[in-house]
């Protein structure tokens, strides 16, 4: 399995909560940083905390929230994806989308760590 192959796996796991897909795909270490300003946004160790912490919340939070990719840029040990945030806040309704890039840090296989880019207004405006 190619880097790129990892990354896809994980977004597949992601979009259908297979959380025990995640974890083989990355490493028990794992550095999760969301950007500051991100709702809940801070970094998290460890690929268990990252389920509980970052996924798991998000499902309760948000109705059809998503990542749409729109690009793959392969640079061997890293990995960038290019995209768009959307979803609509369970508690306000309200709808919002927003530009991210994501860097995937990989090594032996496993993701490492993950470090996000977006437009956190959006994000807030839609939840308040």
């Amino acid at each position: 399995m190619t880097n790129l192959d990892v990354v896809r796996e994980l977004y597949r796991s992601f979009r259908e909560r297979d959380y025990e897909a995640f974890l083989k795909v990355c490493a028990a270490d794992l550095e999760w940083i969301q950007n500051e300003g991100f709702p809940r946004g801070s970094t998290k160790r460890g690929a268990h905390a990252v389920v509980e912490q970052v996924f798991k919340t998000f499902n309760h939070d948000w109705d059809q929230w998503k990542f749409e990719i729109e690009q793959f840029l392969d640079a061997g040990e890293t990995i960038i994806v290019i995209g768009m945030y959307s979803g609509v806040h369970r508690g306000t309704g309200k709808s919002m989308r927003s530009p991210a890039a994501h860097v995937y840090d990989l090594a032996d296989g496993k993701v490492t760590r993950f470090r996000q880019f977006t437009d956190t207004k959006v994000i807030w405006d839609a939840m308040g």
